[in-house]
């Protein structure tokens, strides 16, 4: 399993309309898409000097081809709308993790 993680601080000025396209339109589009499994969403609980909000969302492809078509037949698109629609506000830095073993 492949988690392609996304880690994302917001802005206050745009948190609330971020938060609803986030939950409403983007990661299930994401998810359409077919490259993955499940996501998770969680908040990063270290406070940043630079101020707002950051998340970690986390996208489970089943191996790394999957992931490599969501780069090159989805990423574009799927990264376009969230710059056209907030800009600056919002900072994404992005990581390939790979699931060697999950305990509980």
């Amino acid at each position: 399993m492949i988690i392609y993680n996304v880690t994302i601080n917001v802005d206050d000025t745009i948190h609330e309309e971020w938060m609803k396209w986030m939950h409403d339109k983007h990661i299930p589009e994401m998810l359409k898409t077919g490259k993955f499994v499940k996501a998770k969403m969680v908040k990063v609980l270290v406070v940043e000097e630079m101020g707002g909000t950051t998340y970690s969302v986390q996208f489970f492809a089943e191996n790394k081809e999957k992931l490599e078509s969501y780069y090159s037949e989805d990423a574009p698109k799927m990264r376009e709308e969230g710059v056209k629609l907030f800009g600056d506000k919002m900072l994404a830095f992005r990581t390939e993790l790979e699931l060697i073993k999950e305990f509980e």
